[in-house]
């Protein structure tokens, strides 16, 4: 088992004693990301947020030499997922490809970051 830590996540995630990623049995088992900027902000644009969100897996997945494709499981959790639920799988679709992630989007009454309207976990498969 190893820590996967994309450059600059170190401060933050061992603040949070957690692993931003974690390799373990070919497998890559992504935290929960929300759409928060670098600089710990949180955009009030709903794409901006999912974006930034799906960019964090991404440097997630880089810092263990793979990308987006390598998912095979998705579960995205959502504050209001009936207002922005299309605008998501919008941006989504631009981050996963075929044969595509089996995915579970759920309803939630909140995320621990204020203002979050989504957080996504992953797992990717690393190739041998």
């Amino acid at each position: 088992m190893r820590a996967i830590f994309p450059q600059g996540s170190e401060a933050s995630a061992t603040a949070l004693k957690l692993s931003p990623g974690v390799l373990s049995n070919g497998h890559i088992f992504v935290t929960g990301m929300t759409g928060s900027l670098a600089d710990g902000t949180m955009p009030d644009d709903p794409a901006r947020q999912f974006r930034s969100a799906f960019d964090k897996i991404r440097a997630v997945l880089q810092a263990a030499d793979t990308d987006t494709h390598a998912i095979v499981e998705m579960t995205s959790y959502h504050v209001g997922i009936q207002d922005h639920f299309d605008l998501f799988n919008e941006v989504r679709c631009v981050y996963v490809s075929d044969p595509f992630p089996a995915w579970t989007a759920v309803e939630v009454a909140a995320l621990r970051r204020p203002g979050a309207l989504a957080e996504v976990r992953v797992v990717a498969a690393v190739q041998a």
